[in-house]
């Protein structure tokens, strides 16, 4: 016999009802406390403006089906109030949606406000604008940045309240934070920096730690750090229960929103290992023992006598043998650490392996008799800046072959003279340089024109928001025969924000969308440098030809030992990036449109659209472990081949 509709209309009013019941959140020296139960709270950074609204569900299914507990985002103040008090939350801003997605699929939520937020994003997330109100000093105890803050910060918990997102009011957020990354940089601002960050504290906060990273961001002139999974489990083995598995480089989900497995499957693994301990890892008093040649056992024993147990071996090239009496005899491989549940059962997996014209002849928007910072005049609206101005020769005899010298902070110039271009130059770490150039000047007015680009904003570091970019101050100089100099560095400049088009090169193309539903990449091999836009909307800047480089790269490596972003490096001769993902959501079932606008050229001939798919995954296991590999969009795995002859079920 069928149940009535009216039972289910009830059961399913009741089945909301509990989702919006307030949740009550403390801690205590051990863990958050919810609902009076101790908990061990596994989060992931998911940071919304990076994928589209689309993509959203996907990633955070995949990161609870991880073994995730919780997402974590930034709020990102640029891109909320670009403009003063001219705020933005639609599209992929829009936070508030996707906290309500995190709650649908029955998760946590950490709400990290900022206002600063690092997270190798431009300019640390802080709107230009807010760098160039008079009288402003960014993050220490200043009454305009305070007051700027306050209002944004305000704005954004009074959505969250609005919207019911906190869990006193049944919403999935059980903490939120405020500044962040300060401790190792406050020194740096003395006592206005403590007085500024007591200022964003109260007693009744804990102290938690919100990163382990998968260290090292990345560094187009370097190869590519790669963690692998042995050493990041290792990591948090070594670190105990009170950890979270965070953003970065090399992810357990990648920026298509597919799974890195092995990575993604073992972190699963090990989620669940340290929840079987979870009662006992939040209740139960710690103990630690030398047991000598750099290998420890740590023990967790409750009330009742139950144990959970960690040997970690830090000797990075010897492995240890372990007789803990009663409790077995256990083999650790070095740089590694073994779970013993109840202290005698190992968890055998967790082996821890524009227009030319006007500016060619200096005509600009504005004037000034000085070399000016960029970013204060672009408001961050654009990458480039013109720099202008025109000098007098009389004598060409001196000046025929003079040498044009300019001092940038970068981060990159394009020098003209007259109109010819006369050539560029790049900062090879991000910071000033000298670029310097064989000119030929006329008798009469010549017109010296320097295109000053940057390549984002300095986003970390105490004052990071004082590091200047593009010719600020100069000085710029003509050196003529016998060392005659002008210095033109006071000299009358025109400057003018933003490209016309000329000298660059736009590129435009039509294509169809590949079929399907993967990841959709366009490859940028063979281009130079310069921007992306698919449909309109922006892909991102590419610099395709700023090649990584060549040493530090190795067919065999060791990631025993402490870990360097250095070590194990990939990629090395190769671009800083070629692949760029274009979302699905971006695209048209039909026609679609690419447009580039290329800095110092290229070849678009090479230029191709593909799909993103995951054909072969490497992996390392021991005897007696589990090893978990799955594939995406419903596909099967065909083959499994091994490097030992050895049968495998």
């Amino acid at each position: 016999m069928g149940s009535s509709p009216w039972v289910r209309i009830v059961l399913l009013s009741l089945a909301f009802m509990a989702l919006c019941v307030a949740t009550e959140v403390t801690y205590d020296a051990h863990s958050l406390i919810i609902n009076g139960e101790k908990r061990i709270i596994f989060f992931g950074s998911v940071h919304y403006p990076r994928s589209t609204v689309e993509m959203w569900p996907n990633i955070i299914q995949k990161a609870k089906d991880g073994g995730l507990d919780a997402i974590e985002s930034y709020v990102f103040w640029d891109r909320h109030e670009p403009i003063r008090r001219e705020y933005d939350f639609s599209g992929n801003l829009n936070f508030v949606k996707f906290f309500k997605l995190v709650q649908e699929a029955g998760l946590y939520a950490i709400l990290r406000i900022g206002p600063y937020v690092c997270a190798e994003w431009n300019y640390g997330g802080f709107p230009i604008w807010l760098h160039n109100m008079p009288g402003i000093e960014l993050r220490t105890d200043n009454p305009i940045y305070k007051n700027e803050i306050q209002i944004f910060t305000t704005k954004i918990v009074r959505m969250a309240k609005e919207a019911n997102l906190f869990a006193s009011q049944g919403g999935p957020i059980i903490l939120a934070q405020i500044e962040n990354e300060y401790g190792n940089i406050m020194v740096d601002y003395g006592d206005a920096g403590k007085s500024y960050i007591k200022c964003q504290t109260t007693p009744k906060v804990p102290k938690c730690s919100l990163k382990i990273g998968l260290d090292g961001s990345k560094n187009g002139a370097k190869g590519s750090p790669t963690k692998c999974l042995r050493i990041l489990l290792f990591q948090l083995h070594r670190r105990g229960p009170y950890i979270t598995t965070s953003y970065d480089y090399d992810a357990p989900l990648d920026e298509y929103g597919n799974l890195n497995q092995p990575k993604w499957g073992h972190l699963k693994q090990l989620h669940a290992a340290i929840k079987l301990g979870e009662k006992i890892l939040t209740n139960g008093t710690r103990t630690d023992k030398d047991l000598g040649n750099q290998v420890t056992l740590t023990t967790y024993t409750n009330a009742n006598g139950e144990r959970f147990c960690f040997l970690s071996n830090i000797n990075n090239n010897q492995d240890a043998n372990v007789d803990l009496q009663q409790d077995g005899k256990y083999i650790v491989p070095s740089w590694s650490v073994t779970i013993l549940n109840g202290c005698n059962k190992e968890l055998n997996w967790v082996w821890i392996p524009e227009k030319k014209k006007d500016t060619m002849q200096g005509k600009g928007s504005f004037k000034a008799n000085q070399l000016l910072e960029q970013k204060e005049l672009t408001f961050d609206v654009s990458d480039y800046l013109w720099y202008m101005t025109s000098v007098d020769i009389n004598d060409t005899s001196i000046w025929s072959n003079a040498t044009l010298h300019v001092n940038t902070m970068g981060h990159t110039i394009r020098a003209y003279v007259n109109g010819r271009h006369v050539g560029y130059k790049f900062s090879q770490w991000g910071g000033n340089f000298t670029y310097e150039k064989q000119v030929s000047l006329k008798e009469g007015p010549n017109i010296i024109t320097l295109l000053s680009a940057t390549v984002g904003l300095a986003n970390y570091g105490a004052n990071f928001d004082k590091i200047k970019t593009g010719i600020a101050g100069g000085p710029v100089q003509l050196i003529g025969k016998n060392n005659v100099t002008i210095d033109l560095s006071t000299n009358l400049w025109s400057y003018k924000v933003g490209l016309n088009g000329r000298p660059m090169t736009w590129y435009k193309a039509e294509f169809k969308a590949p079929s399907g539903a993967d990841p959709v990449v366009v490859d940028l091999q063979g281009m130079g440098k310069g921007q992306a836009w698919v449909n309109g909307l922006s892909i991102g800047r590419y610099w395709s030809s700023w090649i990584s480089d060549t040493n530090g790269c190795s067919d065999t490596c060791d990631y025993r030992g402490k870990y360097t972003t250095d070590k194990c490096n990939t990629n090395c001769g190769r671009p800083s990036q070629r692949w760029y993902h274009v979302p699905r959501s971006f695209l048209n079932n039909d026609k679609n449109t690419l447009v580039l606008f290329e800095e110092i050229g290229g070849n678009p001939k090479n230029i191709s659209f593909q799909t993103v798919t995951a054909k072969t995954i490497c992996a390392q296991v021991e005897e007696g472990a589990l090893l978990e590999l799955s594939c995406q969009g419903g596909k099967t795995i065909t083959q499994i081949q091994f490097a030992t002859l050895e049968t495998r079920r």
